[in-house]
């Protein structure tokens, strides 16, 4: 075995990152070897070997190596990102797998809410990205994420090597946007609340297409995005723009051939189910009514708790 880049856990919504505009990164690479390309792309260590790992080893640089499964942690290069493709599932072995001193290297490209893992890890500052990268088969070019409401494109990264990411896909023709603070949260939770809205919505009639949720199912799906958009900015803190419906659907357009399927439910929809148990504990009403009861049709939880 490999580890290996799942479709669903990292490309069909790494094709997702909503938000317009980029800011400059305050936190530049550390000193050290790649400190003389700051701002640019380094030589790195890729983790996986999937169709995400291969697209971002074709865009990189002399000196990258892969890493798949059994393979021991290289010496070079000895700084410089740590990209980890993998499933969310493998994310505590590959941190386990890195040297503690690097471990501050890792960037994270997975979809879901990787907070409260990266905190338990020592990493809240890891850097971060939401991938909005489509990549049809292992060795084909990546498609951007680029949408009629988003033509800048909705890639975007946080943290230390934010900027050398940005290189990397710039080298390649892609965008990505550098975000920080509050700007990367919103970025994160819409499109947290795009892959949770369009797989729940997608696998109650029947696990039908991205493109058939948006254009049959549109009034069904808005319901839902207003409700996790909602509850997602009084968790976080955070208030999103106007028009996130809208820009979640025109992802839903650019990506109209993507199976939906509720998968690696902690990661994702758990997060919001979490949600709705806390405040339930809590004697307090339920904030997100449809999500549960689509969750429970589904069979993925029972009253007030997973299957």
């Amino acid at each position: 075995g490999r580890y290996t880049s799942n479709m669903f856990a990292l490309l069909l919504p790494p094709a997702l990152s909503l938000l317009a505009g980029s800011a400059p990164s305050p936190a530049a690479p550390r000193a050290g070897r790649g400190a003389r390309m700051a701002g640019g792309d380094v030589p790195s260590i890729i983790v996986g070997g999937g169709r995400i790992g291969s697209a971002l080893k074709e865009l990189g640089v002399e000196g990258d190596v892969v890493l798949r499964r059994g393979d021991t942690f290289p010496a070079a290069p000895a700084s410089g990102p740590i990209y980890v493709t993998t499933r969310n599932d493998d994310l505590a072995g590959v941190v386990a797998a890195t040297p503690p001193e690097r471990r501050q290297d890792l960037v994270f490209l997975q979809n879901g809410m990787l907070g409260e893992f990266l905190e338990e890890q020592g990493l809240p500052d890891a850097t971060q990205v939401l991938l909005y990268l489509a990549v049809a088969k292992l060795g084909e070019p990546p498609i951007d994420g680029i949408t009629d409401t988003n033509p800048d494109g909705l890639t975007t990264a946080k943290g230390r090597w934010a900027e050398a990411f940005r290189a990397r896909l710039a080298g390649g023709g892609l965008t990505c946007h550098v975000k920080q603070g509050d700007e990367y949260t919103k970025a994160m939770l819409e499109k947290h609340v795009w892959i949770c809205a369009f797989m729940v919505t997608g696998a109650l009639h029947g696990g039908v297409t991205v493109g058939e949720v948006e254009s049959a199912h549109a009034s069904q799906l808005r319901a839902l995005v207003d409700e996790l958009c909602a509850a997602g900015e009084a968790a976080l803190g955070v208030r999103l723009e106007p028009g996130a419906f809208e820009r979640l659907a025109a992802y839903g357009r650019s990506v109209a051939h993507f199976p939906t399927a509720v998968k690696e439910f902690e990661w994702r929809n758990g997060w919001f189910h979490k949600i709705s148990q806390r405040a339930l504990a809590e004697g307090r009403p339920d904030p997100l009514p449809l999500h549960t009861a689509a969750l429970q049709e589904l069979g993925v939880v029972k009253e007030g708790a997973r299957v």
